[in-house]
């Protein structure tokens, strides 16, 4: 019995021990699985306490050597990045350059010191830091995943400093700072660039001269200011693009208002010089317009504004807003010019073009006669040379051309052939003082280009040359008539307009006065060849023989008045028909010839119609023969001859045949008679 008990007892005290024991390994076991993460955790840190604990592993030589290291490394290293944040630091002070252009360039300066430090000290620092890296190691004084970390960051450092070194230093600030000047640059200029106000353009000649300077003088001091920052940050040439955009296109804005669309013209657009007479008239004072006023102004400017930098840079960039602004376009439309169709009335416009151009030769030689002007100059040298050859080929080729005009048919109305009046119009232009100083300094220089001596008396000898192979024709063209009273009636025309257009006239003062009294008196004689063969045979018609001693009585008179009336009748409508058609285009001579016809005829059938017009006038018939009455052919003779409606032009030179036109349906004169 006691034995039981003891069995139970130690079976209880098992129990209790094994149920403790149980517990215990629970706790245990809760224990460890906490712990897990933290060994965990200590197992990735030991590599670093190991690199912790590495230098106090490593040589002491080497342990005593590190801090001189580092301290190099650390030093400049700092002083980079203390100045690294101050230049974030200006940041805030840049204020906004048109409120305070003199403080922002004076916060950008400080901003590119600050950027040069670094560059220059940038490098140092990361030579010192990879230097020391190297060290550690060398002598294994730290981890090699730390050194690696270390290498990397270096790495990226270099090539920071090798890829565009100032732009990263600063994060962008500057190029934004330097935008930002740029802009006010733009607004400076723009705000104050006015185009040059005009009233019209036919007041170029009294526009008053443009300022001075088209910029105030404190824009210009700003204006410098800027281009002072630009230039020392590498931005000259975009500082030059803005001042020639801007610039270029005040001018252009100024040339609007002359309508120069005209200078855009091709060769294909017009067909003669003629047709844009009236441009080149324009063309030469919108040329000396925009020399003298424009160009002029521009040229001052840029030197005002661009004189610090040099010569060459402010003479390009006047170059260049010449260029845009329309100078070239000036010089092509002359060139166009030179190219179009020869004319007789062509060399006059290149004279005129000629003497613009030698008008502003003094101007055009110091504005666009630097190396940067060379496309200008190219261009100017290039249209004198095609103006002067052009010139000459046209006035050497004049007497050709008049002589062979002499094979043409003359006017079938007996007028003066378009030839006639536009040569001794044209020579009188070419003699006058407008046109000969020019012309002879155009031949003076042909002349030279072909290393020949110039004629004194070239221009005057060419001028009578002309006019003598004109009288030369009129002889040859007098003969080609088949009508002889058509020939007088031309002979009378072409010898009248000859005295009349060169009296009192520069050609016909070297022609003399015997030579222009010559050709009035031709002019009398062929008027009373045409009158007598012609007009002068009708009052023959109106014979009184028979009527004064018939005895057959008024039978017998009224039939031979009825017949030299019929004959009458018949006589002068078929001259009327005929000389309806002829032509007398001067008017005082016209006249004249009408009154001489009036007179030849008119009294002489009054006279007759008084006497024996009553023997027909009760006749049932008689309207038959007493057709007129006197104030009928006087009325009738007075409106011969009229000039019919005409195109006013020159002749041509054709480049085909080489001849001129010599028909009466263009019959002109270019421009009035030089008097």
């Amino acid at each position: 019995m006691a034995s039981a008990n003891n069995s139970m007892e130690n079976l209880i005290s098992a129990r209790k021990s094994l149920k403790i024991s149980l517990e215990k390994s629970k706790a245990l076991g809760l224990a460890l699985e906490k712990a897990g993460p933290r060994l965990d955790e200590m197992n990735q840190r030991l590599p670093y306490l190991e690199a912790a604990v590495r230098p106090i592993r490593a040589q002491k030589e080497a342990l005593d050597a590190v801090g001189g290291h580092i301290n190099r490394a650390v030093v400049p290293a700092a002083a980079v990045l203390k100045v690294f944040d101050a230049i974030h630091g200006l940041e805030k002070s840049l204020s906004d350059p048109q409120s305070d252009l003199p403080g922002y360039l004076s916060v950008l300066k400080r901003l590119e010191e600050a950027l040069r430090f670094l560059g220059d000290n940038c490098g140092m620092a990361i030579q010192w830091l990879d230097d020391i890296v190297e060290y550690l190691e060398d002598n294994k004084v730290a981890d090699d995943r730390y050194i690696s970390t270390l290498k990397k960051a270096l790495k990226y450092l270099r090539e920071l400093q090798d890829n565009e070194e100032k732009d990263h230093h600063d994060g962008g600030l500057l190029g934004a700072a330097l935008d930002r000047l740029e802009n006010e640059f733009r607004r400076l200029l723009t705000e104050n660039s006015v185009p040059l106000p005009m009233s019209s353009s036919s007041s170029l000649g009294e526009q008053a001269c443009i300022a001075p300077s088209p910029l105030p003088v404190p824009v210009i001091q700003h204006l410098q200011a800027i281009i002072g920052r630009l230039i020392a940050n590498g931005r000259l040439d975009k500082c030059i693009s803005i001042y020639v955009e801007v610039r270029s296109s005040n001018v252009r804005a100024s040339l609007q208002a002359l309508n120069l669309d005209y200078l855009e013209i091709s060769i294909s657009e017009f067909n003669d010089v003629q047709s844009i007479e009236g441009y080149i008239a324009q063309w030469g004072k919108h040329l000396e317009f925009a020399v003298k006023h424009l160009f002029e102004a521009e040229y001052k400017l840029c030197n005002d504004v661009f004189e610090r930098i040099g010569l060459d840079v402010w003479m390009g960039c006047f170059a260049k807003i010449a260029a845009q602004a329309g100078i070239l376009a000036f010089l092509q439309f002359g060139k166009t010019v030179t190219e179009s169709k020869k004319d007789p009335i062509k060399l006059l416009k290149l004279l005129d073009i000629f003497a613009s151009l030698n008008k502003l030769r003094l101007d055009f030689n110091r504005l666009f006669g630097g190396t940067a002007c060379a496309e200008i100059q190219n261009l100017t040298r290039d249209l004198i040379r095609s103006v002067i050859e052009g010139a000459c080929e046209i006035f050497w080729e004049l007497l050709v051309q008049v002589e062979l005009q002499r094979q043409t048919p003359p006017p079938l109305d007996g007028s003066v052939p378009r030839l006639v009046s536009f040569i001794t119009d044209y020579c009188n232009r070419l003699l006058g003082d407008d046109y000969k100083p020019i012309l002879t300094q155009v031949l003076v220089i042909e002349r030279s280009w072909k290393q020949e001596k110039f004629q004194e008396k070239i221009l005057i000898n060419e001028a009578l040359k002309l006019i003598r192979a004109i009288e030369l024709n009129l002889e040859t063209w007098s003969k080609a008539y088949e009508d002889n009273v058509l020939s007088y009636l031309f002979m009378m025309n072409n010898h009248w307009h000859l005295y009349k257009h060169l009296k009192s006239t520069k050609l016909g003062n070297l022609l003399g006065d015997s030579w222009l009294k010559e050709h009035e008196q031709y002019k009398e004689y062929y008027s009373t060849f045409y009158l007598r063969e012609s007009w002068g045979k009708l009052p023959a018609l109106l014979s009184r023989e028979g009527l004064i001693l018939f005895s057959g009585g008024r039978a017998k008179a009224r039939d031979l008045v009825k017949q030299r009336l019929k004959a009458f009748n018949e006589a002068f409508d078929e001259l009327y028909k005929t000389q309806s058609n002829w032509v007398v285009p001067e008017k005082d001579l016209r006249e004249k010839t009408c009154q001489l016809i009036v007179q030849a005829i008119v009294p002489v059938y009054r006279s007759y119609m008084q006497n024996y017009g009553p023997l027909v006038e009760q006749d049932a018939s008689a309207s038959k023969y007493a057709k007129y009455t006197a104030q009928s052919l006087e009325k009738m003779i007075n409106s011969l001859f009229q000039p019919k409606p005409v195109k006013y032009g020159s002749f041509k030179i054709r480049q085909s045949s080489g001849k001129f036109n010599n028909g009466v349906t263009d019959q002109s004169r270019a421009s009035p008679t030089v008097k």
